[in-house]
């Protein structure tokens, strides 16, 4: 992937591994917004961005050489060959390749692992605008006002204080499993940054201690968090698919891009069902 560096900010030319809509409205984060334009703003590390979509590049507005290297080409994962990734996925599976096919441009981003966590905690039956109202708030009431743009509140943060405290999020019972999640990182009893590279049960087990954690914040942590391409969140959407469409599919067979594909397999599952059909 290309990037020039404009009076615009950094343009990135996709050759269609990244799309907007596909990448920040897939459910993997909750502070991207998208203008009446098709582009996006959202806070990233701190700071404010605005992206843009134009004549097949991802522009990001205001960006030069220094934020590009040290911010986003970690965080939109532009390292990451998706063309040769969508190939391997269909080589060993093909009866993927109907699903990698429905969409172009999905990228797993790199996301905090301490946020993402705590994002997926917030999401448990939940909805997308109260999940980012709950996490908007929850970055103004503790996080740190930088120029206008507020910050992810830290583990330690959130770890002083009570059900209380958190009551003007609004998050009802999640507000118990916020503040577990928040002692327990922050105490070091789940190690985030040890899940990097441990065995993916071992890190199941340590995430699902914390109070309010099950099987699929679990998975949704170890993708969009710590960038654990084998992990393999299943929601209602994907245990319907993985019985019908994709029958005969198991986590095991989708290899090393597991996580990617399973992004695939829910956007197509939701495509069938918007067409009336289960039916590759």
């Amino acid at each position: 992937m290309e990037v020039n560096f404009t009076n615009e900010g950094a343009v990135i030319f996709t050759d269609d591994c990244f799309d907007l809509k596909n990448t920040f409205d897939c459910g993997q984060c909750f502070r991207w917004d998208m203008d009446a334009d098709g582009s996006y703003r959202g806070t990233v590390r701190g700071r404010r961005a605005h992206i843009l979509s134009r004549n097949g590049c991802a522009v990001i507005e205001g960006c030069g050489e220094e934020e590009f290297y040290t911010v986003w080409k970690d965080y939109l994962d532009l390292d990451s060959d998706y063309n040769s990734i969508r190939m391997e996925i269909t080589e060993l599976c093909p009866q993927l390749a109907c699903a990698v096919e429905s969409i172009d441009g999905i990228r797993i981003l790199r996301q905090e692992p301490w946020e993402a966590l705590c994002s997926f905690i917030i999401s448990q039956n939940n909805n997308i605008p109260r999940i980012k109202g709950i996490v908007s708030r929850l970055c103004e009431g503790f996080g740190d006002n930088i120029d206008g743009v507020f910050s992810f509140p830290p583990p330690d943060r959130i770890a002083r204080l009570n059900e209380e405290d958190l009551a003007p999020l609004r998050s009802g019972f999640r507000a118990r499993y916020i503040i577990d999640a928040a002692r327990k990182v922050f105490s070091g009893e789940v190690d985030l940054d040890g899940m990097r590279e441990a065995p993916l049960n071992e890190c199941r087990k340590e995430l699902m201690s914390i109070v309010g954690v099950g099987a699929k914040v679990a998975e949704c942590t170890l993708l969009y968090g710590l960038h654990r391409l084998e992990a393999f969140p299943i929601d209602v959407w994907m245990k319907k698919a993985l019985s019908t469409t994709f029958s005969g599919i198991t986590v095991d067979s989708l290899g090393r891009y597991a996580g990617i594909a399973q992004q695939y397999i829910f956007h197509y599952s939701r495509l069938l069902a918007a067409q009336g059909s289960d039916k590759a």
